[in-house]
């Protein structure tokens, strides 16, 4: 591939609800690119940017893949994002080595939840961003439905560049709102002039008044001569429709049918003529040496850094660290300094994707996309740099998975090469983190939801040849108990030779600390158990509280106390108290008032307005105790609530469902209460079970 200069590259991410045509997109523009024969299909699996085994057997796109259009002169780095919100990850990756973003509509399905979440991401990373409505060629896509809903919900900085033009329920032209002229297209593809339909006639008078509206909020002048009732120029349209769509103040919206390559031709004309080079974006980090701000700004004259923004680690092409060039040029063996890791790397060959098709290239100029290969130590959200000029590029923040399930082997020894699979995805995919929880006995998978964690599974064994079962997690319950009891255990054995004598009198109560296991004390006068003999009975509380006598849960919050007891000159020894405190623990703590304590988390719910009421329902169901609530941003609700963590299961299933998708949660692990009586008794009633199947 050719190398191309800083204001010879745009760079942008496609954005959109799951199932609106970003994939079938990136398809119509490599066709007319003249980079494929013929456009691939989702259904058929054979797309250039959904290329991994998963995608194709589930037709929706899981990762984030870069394929590079040649238009004309220009390199078009487009990078499509995943639309479900499992793999969000993928997409915030994309969004931060994007400098300008496409919003995917489909004109059938209209504004989606995944149509907002983009916007408001562009709003986050402040990208410059076009509508493009798909499914023209569908009979019931209503563009004007979808550029009215859109001005609702964003107002006056929406503007409507084309118009469709339809006959007899086909999708054969389109108006351009600007120069008040149609198109149509001709049976080899290529589009010849013709009139405005008389239909069209009064739609066009709304979308210019729309676009003229757009134009004149860009600045006073234009404000003054709009509102004196002056007709801009073409040129002076176009002129502040480069500089306000750059800025962001206005968003174009255009539109077309992917499936018949209509309206691509316009999108990647105006793809290069208005949204900006990395060169107009600013880029910044902090150089570690002097501790001062680094204006990268995509500079091709200063000293070389880049920023991996993703990572690809597949058996099958290898490891691929993807990068975007923040200044500098980067050459074949040039020789990189990661200063999170203290490591200087060579780079050797330099690549660009093109799906999962590497291809080599001489140079990366500042602000490209690129990939290297085989960096050793380098993880994504690393910067890189040169050692003589060190700098760090602030992290992408990236969501936190709440979402967990157990996962175990399904086939015995298999779990040595499971927990390396799963590094090896979590290199990939920083919503997914594998936690060992000894204390519980199990392995926990976090995950972004139900489906991530079964795409996890399902890469484990295509990619890695190994199988897990994925199931509900255990709760961690602990047990105390409520009142002081005062307990007496002789342990006493004689069998031949030396015999075992130990015997402890001691109290056990509350000790008011639920983060403590035990708090041992001695009182012993007189030397009725002597000195040395202490520890070996403090070691039987320690180890007594591991699983408690109730159902086998961590014990908390007792306060053990040895007073009294008795030994043998001969037969006592620290095996003998130790077993003996064992047994007065057991033996005391089931007379105490034992009780259950189940973990609460303090939970954040946010969702629009109208869903607080079904979402107060849903918590209280869920024995859960709202706290408070706040408004936030975009007409949304935080709610804050107390909840048992064994009632969260599945909750970001049913809040999905309950706000089509547009609620997200967050928690934390707050502190222990009482379990309720019923709790209580389940969970004691399979701890028996266990014990029956252990005993049969």
């Amino acid at each position: 591939m050719n190398v191309y200069t800083t204001d010879r590259i745009r760079n942008v991410v496609l954005l959109g609800h799951g199932g609106c045509g970003k994939t079938s997109l990136v398809e119509a523009m490599a066709y007319l690119a003249g980079m494929t024969s013929r456009m691939g299909k989702v259904e058929d699996g054979n797309t250039i940017s959904d290329y991994d085994k998963e995608e194709m057997k589930r037709h929706f796109s899981i990762n984030t893949s870069v394929v590079p259009i040649i238009w004309e002169d220009t390199k078009i780095n487009i990078l499509d994002t995943p639309g479900y919100f499992d793999f969000v990850g993928e997409t915030e990756e994309a969004v931060s080595a994007a400098d300008a973003a496409i919003i995917v509509v489909s004109g059938k399905a209209g504004i989606e939840v995944g149509t907002r979440k983009a916007w408001e991401l562009c709003e986050q990373y402040k990208l410059p961003r076009m509508v493009f409505v798909t499914d023209m060629d569908i009979d019931e896509a209503s563009y004007r439905q979808v550029v009215q809903d859109l001005q609702e919900l964003y107002g006056k900085k929406i503007a409507p560049f084309h118009l469709p033009i339809r006959e007899n329920g086909q999708f054969v032209g389109y108006v351009n709102v600007l120069q008040q002229r149609a198109k149509r297209w001709k049976e080899n593809g290529e589009v010849e002039k013709t009139d405005v339909p008389d239909y069209s006639k009064e739609n066009l008078g709304i979308c210019r008044e729309a676009l003229m509206e757009a134009v004149a909020e860009t600045s006073e002048a234009f404000m003054d001569r709009y509102f004196g009732g002056e007709e801009f120029s073409e040129d002076e349209i176009r002129q502040a429709l480069r500089v306000n769509v750059a800025e962001g103040s206005i968003v174009p919206v255009l539109m077309g049918s992917n499936i018949l390559a209509r309206g691509i031709y316009t999108l990647l004309v105006d793809i290069v003529k208005y949204l900006p080079s990395p060169e107009k974006r600013t880029c910044t980090g902090i150089n570690a040496k002097t501790n001062e701000v680094y204006n990268a700004d995509y500079d091709f004259a200063k000293a070389k850094s880049a920023y991996i923004w993703k990572t690809i680690a597949d058996p099958f092409i290898g490891k691929y660290s993807l990068i975007k060039v923040n200044s500098g040029v980067l050459k074949t063996d040039d020789i990189l300094f990661n200063q999170h890791k203290d490591v200087e790397e060579k780079v050797g060959k330099l690549y660009v994707m093109r799906g999962n098709k590497p291809e080599e290239v001489k140079e990366l100029h500042a602000g490209d996309i690129g990939a290297l290969a085989k960096l050793s130590g380098a993880t994504t959200t690393d910067s890189l740099s040169t050692k003589a000029n060190p700098i760090l590029y602030i992290r992408t923040t990236i969501s936190t998975p709440y979402t967990c399930k157990r996962y175990k082997a399904k086939n015995k020894g298999d779990e040595d090469k499971i927990s390396q699979a799963l590094q090896k995805l979590m290199l990939e995919d920083l919503t997914l983190k594998a936690v060992n929880d000894s204390e519980n006995g199990q392995t926990l998978l976090y995950g972004m939801g139900d489906q991530h964690l079964e795409v996890a599974a399902s890469k484990l064994f295509e990619r890695y040849k190994v199988e897990i079962e994925l199931k509900r997690p255990k709760v961690a319950f602990r047990e105390t108990i409520r009142k002081k009891v005062d307990v007496e255990y002789k342990y006493k054995k004689q069998s031949g030779g030396h015999g075992q004598y130990g015997h402890v009198k001691m109290t056990f109560e509350p000790s008011g600390d639920l983060e403590q296991p035990y708090v041992f004390e001695q009182c012993v006068v007189g030397g009725a158990v002597p000195k040395n003999y202490f520890p070996a009975v403090e070691k039987g509380v320690q180890e007594a509280v591991l699983k408690g006598p109730m159902a086998a849960y961590p014990v908390v919050g007792v306060k053990a106390v040895l007073y009294d007891g008795s030994f043998h000159p001969v037969d006592s020894s620290e095996m003998a108290f130790k077993v003996a405190a064992m047994q007065a623990f057991k033996k005391g703590f089931m007379d105490a008032s034992p009780i259950l304590l189940e973990p609460i988390a303090s939970l954040k719910v946010v969702v629009p307005d109208k869903y607080t009421g079904d979402i107060m329902g849903d918590l209280n169901k869920r024995r859960g105790r709202v706290l408070g609530m706040n408004p936030t941003e975009h007409g949304y609700q935080e709610i804050i609530a107390d909840v048992p963590v064994m009632e969260l299961y599945g909750y970001n299933t049913d809040l999905r469902s309950m706000t089509g998708g547009s609620g997200t949660f967050s928690y934390e692990f707050a502190r222990y209460e009482q379990a309720p009586s019923d709790v209580q008794e389940k969970e004691i009633e399979a701890r028996a079970s266990k014990v029956e199947r252990a005993e049969e």
